[in-house]
């Protein structure tokens, strides 16, 4: 069955102070497979762009079996799963060595690229079209989900600047990675590592736009939300281990 799979050098840059691979390069690496798949199999950023449509990441999660370090050499798998009628699916399985560290799960939206309305399947899709892809689930996830923050303990704020953006003219949903990572300490980290990360883009955020980060624990996770002037924007499960 087909899977698209790429290897990434974990480089100086990819690393935290603790050399584990950091959440933003690795959703950076996972997006860099996901639009080469797409390119293989003509739903790429070239072949959608002339209806003036392009996809967008409304969610990521992702578990480690064992941290990705410096100087690993991660190789990563992934696939489209059957669409929905609004919702296309992406596995990926993360490997060292051979040896199988990781599994991700993404939900992606197909929109207008100038009104950013979400768009149907159908806007581009012909019924079928994924018949005979690969099934196969990297893992069993399906609490997309996160609670609201019931005890929010504020934390930051940050406003996004031109160096957060990316070719949709909003932040890069890369660059929430490291915004929901920075509510946590470096001293937290010591001697740890990331377990699972989720995080869902509840609303884009725009060039100015000051955005307040908070985080309450609940139940052995670190919940995280980030809100522009009082409106959810993102927000974000973290297990640290």
């Amino acid at each position: 069955m087909y899977r698209h799979k790429k290897f990434y050098d974990v480089k100086y840059t990819d690393a935290d102070a603790y050399d584990n691979l950091k959440p933003s390069a690795l959703l950076s690496f996972m997006e860099e497979s996901a639009c080469l798949s797409a390119d293989e199999l003509g739903f790429g950023y070239e072949d959608i762009k002339y209806k003036n449509l392009g996809f967008i990441i409304s969610n990521w999660y992702f578990d480690f079996e064992k941290p990705v370090k410096l100087g690993d050499k991660l190789e990563i798998h992934t696939w489209p799963l059957k669409t929905g009628k609004i919702i296309f699916l992406r596995d990926f399985e993360l490997f060292v060595n051979g040896e199988k560290v990781g599994v991700a799960s993404s939900r992606w939206c197909m929109v207008d690229t100038e009104t950013f309305e979400i768009k149907p399947t159908s806007a581009f899709f012909a019924d079928g079209f994924f018949d005979g892809y690969n099934i196969e689930r990297s893992v069993d996830f399906k609490a997309w989900k996160l609670p609201v923050l019931e005890n929010a303990m504020p934390v930051y704020s940050r406003t996004v600047r031109y160096s957060d953006y990316d070719h949709y003219f909003h932040a890069n949903n890369t660059k929430y990675a490291d915004y929901v990572m920075d509510v946590i300490s470096v001293e937290e980290f010591k001697d740890k590592h990331l377990k699972s990360f989720q995080i869902t883009y509840v609303k884009q955020c725009k060039f100015g736009d000051k955005v307040d980060f908070y985080r309450e624990a609940r139940d052995g996770a670190i919940l995280v939300e980030g809100r522009c002037c009082g409106e959810l924007r993102v927000q974000a499960k973290l297990v640290i281990e």
